[in-house]
């Protein structure tokens, strides 16, 4: 099955920056988040048309991401080293999740089977922070640390829905769907009408929005002030379950679920510092 087309890799241009921004650690950051399942090695033109560098800027970053053991080097291609690994695990042991999230993602999946994953917004995509599956079709993979466009899952729109409304008028007046797959939503209008809708329901279906045989269900995970903080999902495969299915069959463990990940997030303001928008 087709996976979702990586994002937009270039930092945004528009967003203020600070005096003591550092482009040249921009830089750096912009190279490491290009490699993906789809560009597991690239050359060096390669990398620089990725990020928006000129190759001289991109061999620069590269060199110094080689010298502190990043980035390895195989003829002209260059990929990434086990070290990357360590700036993700060492949140993931900091904040906690793997004590306070991944035990109700176990249970979930312990219960239904399929597979279960916790999201927070950055900027227009949902990134995973947490996941447990028995699943291994070949279709887009919400490990830690993936992202994907809001807009076309389930974790996103629940997101998206607990959003003020000017922060989610700002989203609809800039994001511009692309179709992942021949179901996906792409009429701004009509995305508007499903979030709201999320709001009024309380969750959130997808089918075959993000890839083709993802079928979700998505819940809020709300923070103690009530403002949602992270959504909570358990997806199945299109054709062996509906949505119907899973609101009847899953809703209600889900939502308690999420509520006992509200409460379990306040004893971790690291936690708590990472979730949301």
């Amino acid at each position: 099955m087709a996976s979702a087309p990586a994002p937009a890799l270039q930092h945004d241009q528009s967003a203020a920056r600070p005096p003591e921004f550092v482009e040249a650690l921009a830089k750096g950051i912009g190279i490491l988040e290009s490699f993906d399942a789809a560009h597991p090695e690239m050359t060096l033109s390669d990398i620089a048309r990725r990020v928006g560098l000129s190759p001289a800027a991109a061999r620069r970053s590269l060199i110094t991401l080689q010298a502190l053991g990043y980035v390895g080097q195989t003829g002209r291609r260059f990929h990434l080293r086990p070290k990357v690994l360590t700036l993700g695990s060492a949140l993931f042991f900091s904040a906690g999740i793997g004590e306070v999230l991944q035990p109700d993602l176990r249970e979930l999946v312990e219960q239904f089977g399929d597979a279960s994953s916790i999201g927070t917004l950055n900027g227009e995509d949902v990134i995973y922070i947490a996941h447990s599956s028995v699943q291994r079709a070949r279709r887009a993979t919400a490990t830690i640390g993936a992202h994907y466009p809001a807009y076309a899952t389930s974790l996103g729109r629940v997101l998206l829905a607990g959003l003020p409304d000017d922060a989610l008028d700002a989203y609809l007046a800039r994001v511009q769907p692309e179709a992942l797959t021949s179901k996906t939503v792409t009429d701004v209008k009509e995305l508007r009408k499903l979030i709201l809708a999320v709001r009024v329901d309380g969750y959130s279906t997808t089918v075959d929005q993000l890839d083709y045989g993802i079928t979700a269900l998505g819940v809020a995970i709300k923070g103690p002030d009530g403002r949602t903080v992270a959504a909570l999902n358990t997806s199945g495969y299109s054709g062996m379950v509906t949505p119907e299915q899973l609101i009847a069959e899953r809703l209600p463990t889900l939502q308690a679920a999420a509520a006992r990940i509200g409460q379990a997030i306040i004893r971790y303001p690291i936690l708590q510092s990472i979730m949301g928008p």
